[in-house]
């Protein structure tokens, strides 16, 4: 091909290109990952690990509401640390249900957060706290408080997530002060 054949082929192109329409660039979406936020978010100091009783306390508690409801459970509670204390299983309950309550007591106290907070983020959009080891993105894991301190957590599994969170709920206002 001559000089003067690859010129005018090469501006015929250029010409067709820049007459044919372009799609618009569509700007990306902010990343909500890239906001620093100025303070830490959950940041519970730990404090002395919850006792044997007031963990059965916190355990009857949400018992009791369940069988109040009509509703079988498996209720765990965890101490600071995200090592079991006690558990109940209640007559019927789904045996699945066992190992899901210890999993949303262990991830209510190791990431300081009720386990609703994981199943908001999810729900958006944001699959990133999937990625996370020991994440369960489910209502029904509470963290118990007292005097602002983390002591451990409570977990509650058998029925949907709203009524696991109910029943965990009760539990935890024996123990949050």
């Amino acid at each position: 091909m001559s000089l003067i054949r690859v010129i005018a082929v090469a501006m015929l192109c250029a010409t067709l290109f820049a007459a044919s329409p372009m799609p618009a660039q569509q700007a990306a979406a902010p990343n909500p990952l890239d906001v620093v936020p100025e303070k830490m978010s959950f940041d519970i100091p730990y404090g002395t690990p919850i006792s044997l009783e007031q963990a059965q306390a916190a355990i009857q508690a949400a018992v009791a509401e369940a069988q109040k409801r009509g509703w079988k459970f498996n209720v765990a509670v965890v101490d600071s640390g995200a090592n079991l204390v006690a558990f109940q299983r209640m007559d019927g309950a789904q045996l699945a249900s066992i190992a899901i309550s210890q999993h949303k007591a262990r991830a209510a106290a190791i990431f300081r957060r009720e386990t609703k907070v994981w199943e908001s983020v999810v729900f958006s959009g944001n699959n990133t706290p999937i990625t996370l080891d020991g994440v369960i993105a489910s209502r029904g894991g509470i963290p118990l408080i007292v005097g602002g301190k983390l002591v451990g957590a409570i977990g509650c599994s058998g029925g949907t997530s709203s009524q696991d969170e109910v029943a965990c709920k009760v539990g935890a206002a024996v123990i949050n002060k």
